[in-house]
C-alpha cells in the first residue's frame, strides 16, 4: 500500500497486466489531489525569465538589464504556497525521497549542452545530507564548477536582502569552463543567485549561459 509523501493519502496504484509484467509503470509518490495543487506557468509570462502573468517584459528582468544581464531563463511551475510547503518538507525537513516527484522534468533538459547545478554551502550540505538541484540531477550529467562559501539562507531573508547579498559563488579550481553552459537552480526568486553565479561563471569566458529552475 502506498501512501502519499504530502499528505499520507493512500494512492490508488492502477497498472496495465504488461507495465506490471515488465515493471514499467514507475509508482506514485503522491496523489492526485496534490499533484492538481502544483500549478503550471501559464502561457502568458515574461518571455525572460517566466515569470507568470506578465504582460512583455517583467520589472525584475528590466531591473536586470540595468546591470548588463539580460535574462534567459526558463521554469515550469508557479511558486504557490503549495509548492512553497513541498520545499520545506524536501529542503528543510530533508526528506530526499520528494526530488522524484519533480525530477522527470530536469531529465528532458538539452543532452548537447552541459548543465551546472547550482551548489549549496558546505554547512548546508552537512545539515541537509544532500544538494536538493543536484538530486533532482541524479539520472543526468552535469558538471560541478562552482562552490559556495557558507552564507545565510536566502529563504530567511525578504526581497531587499537577496538582492543585496554578496557574490557567494568561486570558480573550482582545474576546471575547464564549457563555451555554452546551462545552470540549473530549484527555484527563482529574485534572480539574484542565477546573476551571481552567471557573473563568476563569465570570468572564464563562456559564450552563452542560460538558465532553468523548476519553479518562478
Amino acid at each position: 500500500m502506498q501512501t502519499c509523501l504530502l499528505c499520507s493519502r493512500i494512492i490508488k496504484q492502477t497498472l496495465t497486466f504488461s507495465e506490471f509484467f515488465l515493471l514499467k509503470n514507475k509508482r506514485n509518490l503522491i496523489c492526485n489531489k496534490c499533484q492538481s495543487l502544483f500549478k503550471k506557468i501559464p502561457n502568458e509570462r515574461c518571455p525572460r525569465c517566466s515569470k507568470s502573468n506578465s504582460k512583455g517584459i517583467c520589472a525584475d528582468c528590466l531591473r536586470w538589464e540595468e546591470k548588463g544581464i539580460i535574462v534567459n531563463h526558463q521554469a515550469i511551475f508557479i511558486y504557490n504556497q503549495e509548492m512553497k510547503d513541498y520545499f520545506s518538507l524536501y529542503k528543510f525537513m530533508g526528506d530526499y525521497r520528494l526530488h522524484e516527484v519533480f525530477d522527470s522534468y530536469f531529465k528532458n533538459l538539452s543532452k548537447k549542452i552541459p548543465l551546472v547545478p547550482i551548489p549549496v554551502s558546505p554547512k548546508r550540505l552537512q545539515e541537509r545530507g544532500f544538494n536538493q538541484v543536484t538530486a533532482f540531477l541524479k539520472d543526468r550529467t552535469y558538471l560541478d564548477l562552482l562552490e559556495k562559501e557558507d552564507t545565510v539562507s536566502q529563504s530567511s531573508l525578504n526581497r531587499e536582502g537577496r538582492l543585496s547579498t554578496t557574490n557567494p559563488f568561486k570558480l573550482k579550481e582545474g576546471e575547464k569552463i564549457p563555451k555554452k553552459i546551462i545552470l540549473i537552480d530549484d527555484i527563482y526568486t529574485t534572480g539574484t543567485t542565477f546573476y551571481h553565479a552567471i557573473k563568476t561563471l563569465k570570468k572564464a569566458n563562456p559564450i552563452e549561459i542560460t538558465t532553468f529552475s523548476l519553479c518562478r
